[in-house]
């Protein structure tokens, strides 16, 4: 089946040819096309153009009116924790009171909450609450999602959160990829014994994992008071072994040397990234590992920004996430993290869209498919109400404007109707 969008006021993203991503200077300018229509086929962009340009369509193409409202490609959130039981929001409280991520962690809260949670919830309820979430950020214009597991810390807890998201990604209509995060921190039972858990995420979790082929990458939580640099290295090269490509937690509570770590070990991307000097910029520069960065988890514990402009006049790419997770950011909406990215890093409103398309899809690893309006890339779109101009996106911070969301050619979402 085809479909024509048409009248559409911007076609944001618009770029002919494929790139991997966009770095430095280049973060700046965003292409786009005024008064346009966009041509789906199946579940593929196939063409666009100005209105005064389009041709002569057939009378039973499907047809879309777009109504001066904009297009642009679903956002890529490449770093999420969104299957998880329950909440945190009694931990907030903490966070108000001044207690700080780790002394939370330390108090048996934090990332240990959230796997106790996780036990005792079944497979089903875990589904049925991940599901929701998932309506949501489709309805906030998100149409591709990585998602860790992390919060089970035992085999068994681990596999159950990866066939949750094996399931959504069979019963949603996201892109989705999946991540092995046994390595996010080290259970109670093992507070005296670390090696003893590693041990059992080598050799036990990570083969577990690649035998039912539920992970398409591995991370490691690489910081302060988390996993070192050694440990790090050694989780990486045993998930390497078995197929999954690294991804990283890197430098939010301090210097870790868990940026090089990344780089050495060829990680698609490292993440968070608060605490980033002349060094990590360095090893970064040429690597082709990807700095994401989320802002939503910043703000929300009220920790040092990531060093963006410093970054981007470097001539790195950066790519921008929410983070969605119980206990450091507890919101999937891209379109608030672009504001973010705008107020407290710095960004221009180009670069933070960059930063939440093309570069985030990078970052997951699907910039062949996704992340701009190419022909011959999925057909994942979302159409705004009339806006004034793309700078409006991150600049209405507090509104939704996403008015109907196209997933593979399919009409998912629209305002009018929910």
């Amino acid at each position: 089946m085809s479909l024509i969008v048409y009248n559409i006021g911007m076609l944001v993203q618009t770029r002919d040819q494929n790139v991997a991503f966009i770095a430095g200077k280049e973060m700046a300018h965003l292409p786009l096309l005024e008064n346009s229509w966009l041509l789906i086929e199946d579940d593929i962009i196939a063409a666009y153009g100005t209105m005064d340009s389009m041709p002569q369509f057939s009378a039973d193409l499907r047809k879309l009116d777009a109504g001066g409202g904009s297009v642009f490609p679903s956002f890529c959130d490449s770093h999420t924790h969104l299957v998880y039981a329950g909440s945190r929001e009694k931990e907030y409280t903490d966070k108000i009171m001044g207690l700080s991520y780790e002394e939370i962690a330390r108090r048996g809260g934090g990332i240990l909450n959230s796997a106790l949670l996780l036990h005792e919830t079944g497979e089903g309820e875990l589904f049925r609450q991940s599901m929701e979430r998932v309506r949501e950020i489709i309805s906030f214009g998100t149409g591709a999602v990585e998602i860790k597991s992390g919060y089970g810390l035992t085999t068994d807890d681990e596999l159950k959160m990866l066939r949750v998201i094996r399931r959504i990604k069979q019963e949603s209509p996201l892109t989705v990829r999946a991540t092995f995060l046994g390595a996010h921190a080290v259970p109670a039972i093992y507070k005296d014994n670390r090696q003893g858990y590693i041990d059992l995420i080598v050799d036990e979790m990570v083969p577990a994992v690649a035998a039912e082929r539920l992970a398409d990458y591995i991370d490691v939580f690489c910081d302060k008071g988390f996993f070192t640099v050694e440990e790090t290295a050694r989780i990486l090269e045993a998930g390497a072994r078995h197929g999954m490509r690294p991804k990283m937690h890197a430098n939010e509570l301090g210097y870790s040397g868990g940026i090089q770590t990344g780089v050495k070990h060829r990680a698609l991307s490292v993440d968070h990234l608060e605490f980033t000097g002349d060094d990590e910029i360095k090893a970064l520069l040429g690597s082709g590992t990807m700095p994401t960065l989320l802002p939503g988890a910043a703000f929300f514990l009220g920790m040092v920004d990531p060093p963006a402009r410093k970054m981007i006049e470097a001539g790195l790419p950066v790519a921008m996430a929410s983070d969605y997770n119980p206990g450091s950011s507890p919101s999937g909406n891209m379109k608030l993290v672009m504001s973010l990215g705008c107020i407290r890093l710095r960004m221009l409103p180009a670069e933070a869209i960059n930063a939440v398309t093309i570069n985030s899809a990078y970052a997951m690893g699907i910039e062949a498919t996704h992340g701009s309006i190419t022909p011959g890339k999925k057909a994942n779109i979302f159409i705004t109400k009339k806006i004034p101009s793309f700078e409006y996106m991150p600049y209405a911070y507090g509104s939704n404007v996403v008015e109907k969301v196209i997933l593979n050619g399919q009409l998912v979402y629209d305002a009018a109707s929910n």
